[in-house]
């Protein structure tokens, strides 16, 4: 195993760019501006450029560098070709082969939803357990199965799509994919205000959240906390919806760890315990041990998992 590696987050607005040791301590962290014009066609050139730019000012010669892993926000196959990125006007694009040729490092990359997963598996909540599942709550929810080391990437490169588990029947709204009452729908951060605001049309009811000219998904977590009666029925829906998907995820999967992230679990520890009753209701007995805990790396998850999957491929 040589000295260096480097994690790469790719997304539509920033890369974030990581140095790392071999053994996975953070040397050094920084971010370009991600150029999307032209069907992202100069995105891996910026890339390649920003890594040259860092070996070039701290002295390392790409002979100590054991290669870069890559987290993509688009389907990324075992091959690391990515089929259609919208945010980066992507279409089928060879990361992997393109990011080698311009670098002359070897790459591997991945989902960034996997990736991250793979970042608290490395070095974050996770680092302790042989299996493990990161939901992030953010815009929308996404998951990432990492077991024995290893990404559960699928045929396509389509593994860890937890945002689209079926949970309401009675759901008149579409979900993003195009179909009803996905999870996507009630447990992401965009969700959890249009819950809200379903709710406040419901009845009178007093609430704090009637004196916002526009209602967050972090409102309606701090007024649950405050002791609002009706954030905290808005709080034990959503949860209750989460909760029910994740021990239907972990009766397939049985990871040790369940971790949580994005924006949403910045809410804090009251939404592993509003999940906990309905998680245990629902969860196999088998599966019933299963930790959930708060993820641990925030923004950078991506690039240390970039930087794991390129330490775990040369183990």
């Amino acid at each position: 195993m040589k000295e260096y590696v480097f994690g790469v987050d790719l997304g539509g607005t920033t890369v974030k760019m990581g140095l790392f040791g071999s053994d996975g301590a953070l040397e050094e962290k920084w971010e370009i501006p991600t150029d999307t014009s032209n069907d992202g066609a100069n995105i891996l050139k910026d890339i390649a450029e920003a890594i040259q730019k860092k070996l070039d000012e701290k002295e390392i010669d790409k002979s100590r560098v054991e290669g870069i892993g890559i987290g993509i926000p688009g389907p990324v196959n075992s091959q690391g070709v990515v089929d259609h990125c919208v945010n980066l006007g992507w279409g089928v694009v060879p990361v992997a082969r393109d990011l080698e040729k311009l670098t002359g490092l070897p790459v591997q990359a991945g989902n960034d939803a996997n990736v991250a997963a793979m970042g608290e598996a490395f070095i974050g909540a996770a680092k302790d357990a042989a299996s493990s599942v990161m939901i992030t709550l953010g815009t929308g929810v996404g998951a990432g199965i990492v077991v024995n080391g290893r990404i559960l990437i699928g045929e396509n490169g389509a593994a860890g799509e937890f945002g689209h588990i079926h949970v309401n029947d009675d759901e008149t709204e579409a979900c993003g994919c195009g179909n009803h009452g996905c999870l996507e729908q009630y447990a992401s951060a965009t969700c959890v205000v249009r819950l809200a605001n379903r709710r406040l049309a419901k009845d009178d009811a007093p609430s704090s959240l009637r004196d916002l000219e526009k209602v967050t998904s972090k409102d309606v977590f701090d007024a649950a906390k405050a002791g609002d009666a009706v954030a905290k029925e808005i709080v034990h829906e959503v949860c209750t919806i989460l909760g029910k998907a994740i021990a239907k995820l972990c009766n397939i999967v049985n990871p040790a760890m369940v971790v949580i992230g994005g924006g949403v679990s910045n809410a804090g520890p009251i939404l592993i315990k509003e999940m906990q009753d309905a998680f245990q209701e629902e969860v196999f007995h088998g599966a019933r041990g299963t930790r959930i805990e708060l993820a641990t790396l925030g923004n950078d998850a991506g690039i240390a998992g970039g930087a794991g999957m390129v330490i775990e491929a040369a183990s």
